[in-house]
């Protein structure tokens, strides 16, 4: 079984709506890391030196490969990423190997056999 990996950053008001979605798009789980910090074209406005813009959650996916299209198209629809600037982002890449994914393997070749 070959896998993506989705990384998707979002604001963190929007955090359990994305995991939500991923879910019922066919990801078997996600890990957060919370508070990320970036930036994009232009520089965000500040007040007496303190950043007026939201803090960012990291959200990581490991998805099956023939599901990963489908799970970022969901993703990007929940955290509004083409609606406005700033709002979010999400990428995914090949994974070459991964391991403690066994457990999941059985319900994701029938997720997959449904896909295809």
């Amino acid at each position: 079984m070959h896998f993506k990996l989705i990384i998707a950053f979002v604001e963190d008001s929007k955090t359990d709506k994305v995991m939500k979605a991923a879910r019922e798009a066919g990801a078997t789980g996600a890990t957060v890391i919370n508070n990320a910090r970036g930036e994009g074209l232009a520089l965000k406005k500040t007040f007496l030196g303190l950043s007026l813009e939201t803090q960012r959650d990291v959200i990581l996916f490991l998805v099956e490969k023939h599901l990963s299209r489908h799970i970022l198209e969901e993703i990007a629809v929940i955290g509004e990423f083409e609606e406005q600037p700033g709002s979010g982002i999400a990428i995914q890449i090949d994974v070459e190997d991964a391991v403690g994914v066994a457990h999941q393997i059985e319900e994701l070749e029938e997720a997959v056999e449904k896909e295809l």
